[in-house]
């Protein structure tokens, strides 16, 4: 079995790759394709999934820190 990958897009979304089940709060199955991408900034109107919205009106780049 592959890891799966979540990447955190620079200004946007948190893409997931793989085989994963996404669950809401009360442990219901969303149905997800092998690629999916999560809202990060609150303003999806498809929440959790990510429509896009934040182009524009979204701003972070997070980075591994640097060991020392």
């Amino acid at each position: 079995m592959s890891k799966v990958q979540i990447k955190v897009n620079d200004n946007g979304s948190l893409r997931i790759t793989g085989d994963v089940e996404l669950l809401d709060g009360e442990g219901n199955v969303y149905t997800t394709k092998p690629s999916f991408s999560l809202c990060r900034c609150g303003q999806s109107n498809n929440k959790p999934f990510c429509d896009g919205s934040h182009k524009g009106n979204f701003e972070s780049q997070v980075r591994v820190p640097k060991a020392e």
